[in-house]
C-alpha cells in the first residue's frame, strides 16, 4: 500500500499549473516512528508541524527572500508580527534595546508596555539619527530598530552610518522596509540584518490579506526567526500565502504605477496654498531627499501633508468631501486610501517633527487626474 506521502508526490508529477498550490495542514504526518521522533530536525527549511508553514509558504518566503537579495526568509500572520517575532528571537532581559521614534506605533507599544516590564532596557532615538548613534550605544546593547522613512513623518535616518556603527559594536539591526519594498531598497545590502516587510502592504496590494516577512543572510539568524515562529505559533496562513504569490505576480508594475502617481500628486500638493508641508522624501526639496537619493532606487505611494493652521472642523470638512479616496489605515493596494494623526499624537511623539494634525494619503490604481480632482474640492473645502 502507498503512503500517504507518496500519493501526494504522484499527484504532484502528474500535475502542473501556472498557480501556486494551497497546502492546509496542521498536522504533518510520518512515514516512520524515527522520522517522527526526529522531526524537530527538519526545521528550520522542513516541516515538523503545520505551525512553521507548509509548502505555500516555503514558496512565498524563497520569492520574498529573492526579491531582498536575501539567502533566508520566514512568512508570519502580519507586519506587526514580523517586528515582534524577530524581537522576541534575539532580545532578552537585561538587553539595552534603541528604537527608532518614528518605527511603527505599535512596535513602539510592544517594547514599551512588555518588553520594559519583561526586564529589557528601551530607549527611544531620533529617526533622522547618523553618527550620534555611537553616543547610545553600551556595553548590553543588542539591536537596533529602524524604520526609514517613517511611515507617518517620513524621517530616514543615515542607515549605512548605523549599521557600521552598531556591526562594530556586535549589535544586530532590523528595518522595517515597508515604505520602500525590496523594489525600492534592499536593507540587506547596506548591512542590516533583518529586513522586514508588511507583505499586506505592497506585495499582497488589495487590502484583502495580513501577512509579514522577516529576511536575512545568515543561516543562524534564520534558524532562530523559524524556532521563535514555532514557539509563538505565528503561522501565516496558507490561503493568505496563496494569495501574496499571487500579488507577486503584478507587484513590479503596480508599484511603478503607483509611484508614478505619487510623485505627480506630491508635486501638485506642494503648490497648494493650503498645504504647508509635503513629507515625501522622493520629492524633490523634502525632508529627507538627499538621503532617500542616495540609498534608495524607488519609492513606493506613502506621502503625508502638513496644511496650514486651521480648526478641527476643517479637517471634517477635507475628509467629508473626499469621493475617491477611502478614510483607513494601511497603504500599498489598489485603491486610494486617506488617513487622519491628530495634533495630540504628534505633540507627545519623542522628537516631535510637528505640533500639527498630519494627513497621509495611500495613492492607488486610480486615475491620477481623478484622484488630483478629488483633492482639490477636498482642500476648498478645507479653505472654506
Amino acid at each position: 500500500m502507498k503512503k500517504r506521502s507518496d500519493k501526494c508526490r504522484v499527484l504532484d508529477e502528474i500535475f502542473q499549473s501556472l498557480s501556486p498550490a494551497v497546502h492546509r495542514a496542521s498536522t504533518v504526518v510520518f512515514d516512520s516512528l524515527e522520522e517522527f521522533v526526529q522531526r524537530k530536525d527538519r526545521q528550520p527549511d522542513g516541516f515538523s508541524y503545520g505551525v512553521t508553514g507548509t509548502p505555500t509558504a516555503r514558496e512565498l518566503e524563497r520569492r520574498i527572500a529573492q526579491l531582498e537579495g536575501g539567502g533566508h526568509c520566514i512568512a508570519v500572520p502580519s507586519g506587526a508580527a514580523a517586528l515582534m517575532t524577530t524581537l522576541m528571537s534575539f532580545v532578552r532581559a537585561g538587553d539595552h534595546l534603541l528604537v527608532s521614534a518614528s518605527c511603527y506605533g505599535a512596535l513602539q507599544s510592544f517594547v514599551s508596555r512588555w518588553l520594559a516590564n519583561l526586564g529589557v532596557d528601551v530607549q527611544i532615538f531620533d529617526p533622522s539619527i547618523a553618527a550620534e548613534m555611537s553616543g547610545l550605544i553600551r556595553s548590553n546593547t543588542r539591536m537596533i530598530c529602524l524604520e526609514a522613512p517613517g511611515s507617518v513623518t517620513m524621517e530616514i535616518a543615515d542607515i549605512p552610518t548605523v549599521v557600521d556603527i552598531a556591526r562594530r559594536a556586535g549589535v544586530l539591526t532590523m528595518m522595517d522596509n515597508t515604505w520602500a519594498s525590496p523594489l525600492g531598497l534592499k536593507p540587506l545590502d547596506l548591512g542590516v540584518d533583518f529586513a522586514i516587510e508588511a507583505a499586506t502592504k505592497y506585495i499582497g496590494g488589495h487590502s484583502d490579506l495580513l501577512l509579514g516577512a522577516v529576511s536575512t543572510r545568515s543561516y543562524a539568524h534564520y534558524a532562530s526567526l523559524r524556532d521563535a515562529q514555532d514557539v509563538l505559533g505565528q503561522q501565516a496562513s496558507p490561503d493568505d500565502c496563496f494569495l501574496a504569490l499571487r500579488g507577486l505576480e503584478t507587484f513590479e508594475l503596480r508599484f511603478s504605477a503607483q509611484a508614478a502617481s505619487a510623485l505627480r500628486v506630491a508635486r501638485w500638493l506642494s503648490e497648494q496654498k493650503t498645504v504647508d508641508e509635503v513629507l515625501f522624501p522622493a520629492l524633490p526639496g523634502s525632508r529627507g531627499h538627499e538621503r532617500w537619493k542616495t540609498w534608495f532606487t524607488g519609492h513606493g505611494c506613502l506621502m503625508s501633508i502638513i496644511m496650514r493652521p486651521a480648526a478641527d472642523t476643517a479637517y471634517a470638512e477635507f475628509f467629508s468631501r473626499l469621493r475617491r479616496f477611502s478614510i483607513g489605515a494601511s497603504w500599498g493596494g489598489v485603491h486610494s486610501l486617506a488617513a487622519f494623526f491628530p495634533e495630540s499624537l504628534q505633540r507627545d511623539r519623542p522628537f516631535v517633527l510637528t505640533q500639527r494634525p498630519i494627513i497621509r494619503l495611500s495613492i492607488g490604481l486610480e486615475n491620477c487626474d481623478l484622484l488630483i480632482e478629488d483633492l482639490h474640492g477636498a482642500m476648498e473645502a478645507f479653505a472654506r
